[in-house]
């Protein structure tokens, strides 16, 4: 197993609340988590349809059969289980003794806090990031990033990422859309996600896509929610605080890994990603997602946004920590250039609370110009997860 980077912050959270729940994408590590820090729980899984019927129909016997400490997987699946676990847990009054896992959010988020206020903490585990595989001795090249992307299959078991990322979307569509809503035409719904694999970096206009769909723009709003509540898309917010009034206000879509949106973009190999006319938005979509694993790895809000004015001036990504903004572009260029930090140089001169400007890149030069350091995006985590 890679070791994980929120294994500190979850043994953390075991230590301090009764119950945490490790929520995230499918395969993205969740139960190989929980098992590997907590080897004394009992583990039951809510897939396994004997098991969850018994779940169902008498929960009293499901934990008398099942008892703490437990690691109860895919509680999303029985979410009556939660207001027995209150009870138990109260009567228990022991940190760490049940770990519960899930796969959708908000909606299980939502239940869970609602069920467990005050006795539950919660952790996103998204999938590797660059950072983990790094310290497991594990590198690539910019473009087999890309295209491999981060599910953790592709790195314990080899399994080729094309296949994976295939079964990985067809099961989706059969299994968790349908369980969520009802979905009328499948097929305009995975044209859908297509189109969104095609703007990834850019703003989400739900009426521009109707049009191209064939549905309304409110049905794709819904659609969008259901791929967020599955933990396959990111919607990034624009900041606009304190920064003026004629302000881009619209969020930017990424997926969630990176791998799924190349194979959604028909990318079969690493030698194809620098080729594609999208290459820049993949580039941008990895990066911001490290971004945002580090912050989650670390158990930080993500307060990533992205800035972006009426007369064309963009900084791809800023870290808000309170008043201070951390401004940062984000190039796919192997070659240094001082003009890479133009943009940046144009934001330092409009916010006043802004410092560390960097941009991230794929060249090996680490250097610092202008007010501005340049970094390899290998270092993400390492400039926004501490």
């Amino acid at each position: 197993m890679i070791p994980r980077a929120a294994t500190p912050y979850l043994q953390q959270l075991a230590r301090e609340f009764r119950i945490v729940t490790l929520t995230g994408p499918r395969q993205s590590g969740k139960t190989t988590l929980a098992c590997a820090v907590f080897p004394e729980h009992a583990y039951v899984n809510l897939e396994e349809p004997d098991i969850r019927q018994l779940a169902e129909a008498s929960p009293r016997d499901f934990f008398a059969q099942y008892r703490a400490p437990l690691i109860i997987d895919e509680i999303q699946r029985v979410p009556e289980l939660l207001s027995y676990l209150q009870v138990l847990a109260d009567q228990e009054k022991q940190n760490g003794q049940y770990i519960l896992t899930g796969s959708r959010q908000p909606r299980l988020k939502a239940e869970v806090s609602q069920s467990l206020a005050g006795r539950v903490a919660l952790l996103s585990l998204l999938p590797f990031s660059i950072a983990e595989l790094a310290a497991a001795n594990i590198t690539c090249d910019r473009d087999e990033y890309i295209y491999q992307g981060f599910l953790p299959r592709i790195y314990d078991e080899n399994v080729t990422p094309t296949l994976l990322y295939r079964n990985y979307y067809q099961t989706y569509i059969e299994r968790d859309v349908r369980q969520m809503v009802n979905i009328g035409n499948q097929r305009a719904f995975e044209v859908f996600v297509k189109l969104l694999a095609g703007r990834i970096g850019q703003l989400v206009n739900f009426s521009a896509l109707a049009g191209e769909v064939g549905v309304s723009a409110p049905t794709l709003a819904a659609w969008f929610s259901v791929l967020e509540a599955s933990y396959l898309v990111f919607r990034l917010p624009p900041y606009f605080r304190n920064l003026g009034k004629r302000l881009v206000k619209t969020p930017k879509v990424y997926f969630t890994d990176v791998g799924l949106a190349a194979y959604l973009l028909g990318i079969q190999s690493a030698e194809q990603v620098f080729q594609h006319p999208l290459f820049g938005g993949l580039f941008e979509n990895m990066v911001v997602l490290e971004a945002l694993k580090a912050r989650c790895n670390a158990g930080k809000d993500p307060d990533l946004y992205f800035f972006r004015d009426a007369h064309g001036l963009e900084v791809d990504l800023l870290l808000a920590e309170g008043q201070r903004l951390i401004p940062i572009e984000i190039k796919g260029a192997r070659t240094f250039s001082p003009e890479l930090g133009n943009n940046l140089q144009s934001f330092l001169s409009l916010a006043d609370n802004a410092d560390n400007a960097t941009v991230l890149y794929a060249g090996t030069l680490k250097t610092r110009l202008n007010n501005i350091t340049f970094l390899n995006f290998a270092e993400t985590a390492t400039l926004v997860g501490n």
